[in-house]
């Protein structure tokens, strides 16, 4: 993982609006209805060459595919794993404290937004076989579209998001959870390691493990017994890659919502730093979650790691100004050490495959050049060089 020593990299979390040409044929599949295949591998090609094209644009410095050929950021693994079948009706009791607090709202968000939203219904998925990896076929075309639109681009580092074990169906097969959970890391290396083995950043994405934290089914004790196995399992499916080829990004999967009842990042900040990752993502830059960064006055980042915090939100449309996510990006600076930080976002735009993302695409856009123009201020400041011609260029 590439690091500068005199300016602030940029990034994001990974997923961002798929076009409605693509949606459309990946609507047809994802409905087992007759579609082109040929013209869905092109169509994703081009719009994965059209993605890294507006993030380096927008100045993005690491880059990602976008999840161009992806229904969702978990429900794509359905295709690549074997041993499930779709459980339509089952209660996965994730967000319960938030639904049963806010009960008309999220029965109203959850019907257009999030899953509710996507181009085709999206039902839990559950184990009940053994789990091996069939998705060599599919990576591999992920991969060359990557590498292909990076080559194209000059860009020098790109990063691929993953599922994480912990995100990965319900077990019905296995003789524990555990075991379960094991098998499923052992399917999900072959994943990583071609990855790395493609020359890109692997990100490992756990909304999963702050849903531990949430479960008030569990005492405090049996919350850290299972948010530990679940790290424990994380590192288990990442092990024998080096360290700092590997983005860990944890978030807590409702996007625009009241959002009271999440885990702070202090509560589980331990467990997080447990991962065998080289960067750490997180959310930072919404109302909810801003203010934890005093947390790293108290919490030393370790050695050689570093962290990727949102210094712009995917739960509001509002445009960040770049002169605030430069004081943003300085707060971390100012604990972790300014070398030690990727200006990042606080989750993907479009973590679903949908045509109304929740923050429209254009919104999307600005807010990504937004983020590339904090980082210039604050690099400025951080490294003491005041250049006019950058500043003036925000405004």
């Amino acid at each position: 993982m590439k690091t500068s020593k005199d300016r602030i990299l940029t990034t994001h979390v990974g997923s961002l609006p798929r076009p409605h040409d693509l949606l459309d044929i990946l609507k047809l599949k994802m409905d087992g209805a007759d579609y082109d295949a040929d013209a869905l591998d092109a169509q994703i090609a081009a719009s994965v060459d059209r993605m890294v094209a507006q993030q380096v644009d927008a100045g993005i410095d690491i880059v990602a595919d976008g999840e161009m050929s992806k229904p969702g950021h978990a429900i794509y693994i359905e295709e690549r794993l074997t041993g499930y079948e779709q459980r339509p009706g089952f209660d996965t009791g994730y967000y319960a404290a938030e639904k049963k607090a806010f009960p008309e709202y999220y029965e109203d968000y959850f019907a257009r937004a999030h899953l509710g939203g996507a181009i085709a219904p999206a039902h839990p998925v559950i184990c009940i076989g053994p789990v091996e990896y069939v998705g060599h076929e599919a990576l591999g075309k992920d991969l060359e579209n990557l590498r292909a639109s990076c080559t194209k681009y000059g860009v020098e580092e790109a990063f691929m998001p993953c599922a994480a074990v912990t995100g990965v169906g319900h077990n019905e097969y296995y003789g524990s959870q555990e075991e379960y959970m094991y098998a499923v890391a052992d399917a999900l290396s072959v994943e990583y390691n071609a990855i790395i083995d493609a020359g890109f950043l692997l990100q490992v994405d756990d909304p999963f493990l702050p849903h531990v934290y949430m479960d008030t089914s569990l005492s405090e004790k049996e919350r850290l017994a299972k948010a530990n196995m679940f790290v424990e399992t994380v590192n288990h499916s990442i092990k024998g890659i080096p360290e700092e080829k590997i983005r860990y990004h944890t978030c807590y999967g409702i996007n625009q919502g009241p959002r009271v009842h999440e885990p702070d990042l202090p509560m589980m900040v331990n467990e997080v730093l447990k991962v065998n990752a080289g960067a750490y993502s997180f959310e930072a830059g919404n109302p909810r979650h801003e203010h934890e960064y005093h947390l790293w006055e108290e919490v030393k980042l370790p050695d050689g790691k570093l962290v990727a915090p949102g210094v712009i939100t995917h739960a509001s449309s509002v445009v960040e100004h770049p002169e605030y996510i430069a004081e943003r990006i300085m707060r971390f600076a100012d604990r972790c050490g300014r070398e030690n930080v990727l200006a990042s976002t606080d989750c993907g735009f479009s973590s679903q495959a949908i045509y109304k993302t929740e923050v429209e695409n254009r919104v999307v856009w600005a807010k990504l050049k937004s983020l590339a123009q904090g980082a210039r201020i604050a690099s400025e400041k951080l490294w003491g060089r005041a250049s006019t011609e950058q500043r003036q260029s925000v405004r």
